[in-house]
């Protein structure tokens, strides 16, 4: 079984993300909104298929992921990567959210990082 197919977002705490944001769009470049930048790509093996990696500064007091820095890890089957990482024994959140970005669930590395794991919507339902 494949899991992890790349890197869907990668998401950092900084003290002021506004001024992060302008200072990455001023220096290297980068547009983005509140939320983040988007990077658009296409797989070689199936140019076909458009693939998205978010970069988003979160607060600095946010909620979202409790360490400095979580990693956003695209899958195609998020139940079948989760059912396998529990018999492996790691530690996986009882939850699975769904919306109009996918599928997401949770769990964390030895080192205590929490990780996210993204199914995105067109390949819900093996799409």
């Amino acid at each position: 079984m494949r899991r992890v197919t790349g890197i869907g977002g990668v998401f950092f705490k900084v003290r002021n993300p506004a001024a992060l944001r302008a200072w990455y769009r001023e220096h290297l470049g980068i547009e983005s909104d509140e939320w983040g930048a988007l990077f658009h790509w296409r797989e070689d093996d199936a140019p076909e298929r458009r693939g998205s990696t978010v970069w988003s500064p979160f607060a600095s007091d946010s909620d979202y992921f409790p360490g400095p820095v979580m990693v956003n890890y695209r899958v195609d089957d998020l139940d079948a990567v989760v059912a396998a990482l529990r018999e492996e024994g790691v530690q996986v959140d009882a939850r699975v959210e769904e919306g109009e970005l996918g599928r997401f669930a949770w769990a964390t590395d030895p080192e205590g990082n929490r990780l996210e794991l993204w199914q995105p919507p067109d390949e819900v339902g093996g799409g």
